[in-house]
């Protein structure tokens, strides 16, 4: 099976024991790609370095909404730098968060702007984060013109009338643990009605760990029971999801 984990954290010191083991495991599972993502100033050296390491990882570089408030001047130029490097397939993670109250409004909608007008200035795909904060990430989208660029809703938690909105912004929507949960009636119900050629899966691993290992450490190899789960919701085989999934990635991220 040819599996993408499109968004993982790899760099994290929840891996700090095992890293090496943890990226063998999931080639061992089956995933040929990951996207590793880099997020403020302290994850994107370490990002940068895993996708220098290794052939099979690549990065996104950007600034979390949570991070907004820590963004300086000169950081948006960091970030357009690294870029024009090879391994470097979009600027992300960035978006809104609503849920932690770790920076200002005002200051999140300011970062994001920033950044998507740079990924319209460089022509660069975009990672979105979105929690709690639906009507102003797709108003957001709309007013910067984040259709010219595209990019992926990270981790897609909202309603399926959001869905349809940022599918028509040219957005695909990326699914991952929370599709194995089973209060989980949201998310499955999108999934089940998202395009196939729209559909990318993931881990963000460490987080958001898959059942039935809920509660524990997540890694990229879990993204096969990310991909089992919207095979059974598709009602398609496994191997399928594997093969769309892995070529809706390669597509978006303009990789070879």
């Amino acid at each position: 099976m040819n599996l993408f984990d499109t968004h993982t954290h790899l760099d994290a010191p929840q891996f700090d024991e095992d890293r090496e083991e943890t990226i063998r495991r999931a080639v061992e599972n089956g995933v040929s790609r990951m996207i590793n993502v880099g997020f403020n100033r302290e994850t994107i050296p370490s990002t940068m370095k895993l996708a220098e390491t290794h052939d099979f990882i690549y990065a996104a570089v950007g600034w979390h909404p949570q991070d907004a408030i820590t963004m300086k001047e000169g950081d948006l130029e960091w970030i357009a730098s690294l870029c024009s490097h090879e391994k470097v397939v979009a600027i992300g993670e960035i978006g809104l968060d609503y849920y932690w109250d770790t920076s200002p409004k005002d200051v999140q909608h300011r970062v994001l702007r920033q950044q998507i007008g740079l990924a319209r200035e460089l022509g660069m795909p975009i990672v979105i984060h979105n929690r709690d904060a639906h009507e102003d990430i797709v108003k957001i989208l709309r007013e910067e013109k984040a259709s010219e660029v595209g990019g992926v809703m990270h981790s897609y938690s909202g309603s399926w009338e959001t869905a349809k909105l940022c599918l028509n912004m040219g957005f695909h929507l990326s699914f991952g643990g929370p599709i194995t949960f089973k209060n989980a009636r949201q998310p499955k119900e999108v999934l089940a009605q998202v395009p196939m050629d729209r559909l990318l899966i993931e881990t963000d691993s460490p987080y958001l760990t898959p059942h039935p290992f809920r509660g524990k450490r997540n890694e990229s190899a879990n993204v096969r029971l990310v991909a089992e789960a919207a095979a059974q919701i598709k009602g398609v085989e496994v191997e399928e999801i594997a093969r769309i999934t892995t070529q809706n990635a390669l597509e978006r991220f303009g990789i070879k």
